[in-house]
């Protein structure tokens, strides 16, 4: 059975702080072909934030360009996100996702990842 575990969140941060998130791959699941981040807020559908495709290709949404990097450990069972300058708007529930399409971009429809992680809060203050 394949499990993914978010951390990292579940605290304020205020502006312009940095943050690191990370998702651990348990079981089986073939995470090489697309890993991801989204985010969602209450009453939003679900964006894709940043992808990694299985050539270390990375794409991101354009209102975290320059700020978040996506990053994958060795053997695909760790992803990770590390957020910097970040901003109100930033305030949402991140999931990591796994199995995703091959062309691996930000906007990505969220049903073609098979797997799926609880999620974290991340709440951005003023």
């Amino acid at each position: 059975q394949v499990q993914l575990k978010e951390s990292g969140g579940d605290s304020v941060k205020a502006v312009g702080d940095s943050l690191r998130l990370s998702c651990v791959v348990s079981g089986y699941a073939t995470s090489s072909l697309c890993m991801g981040w989204f985010r969602q807020t209450p009453g939003k559908e679900r964006e894709g934030v940043a992808m990694i495709a299985r050539d270390g290709r990375t794409s991101y949404a354009d209102s975290v360009k320059g700020r978040f990097t996506i990053s994958r450990g060795t053997a695909e069972k760790t992803l990770s996100l590390q957020m910097s300058s970040l901003k109100l708007e930033d305030t949402a529930t991140y999931y990591c996702a796994v199995e995703g399409p091959v062309d691996c971009k930000s906007d990505s429809d969220p049903q073609r990842f098979a797997f799926w992680g609880q999620g974290t809060q991340v709440t951005v203050s003023s």
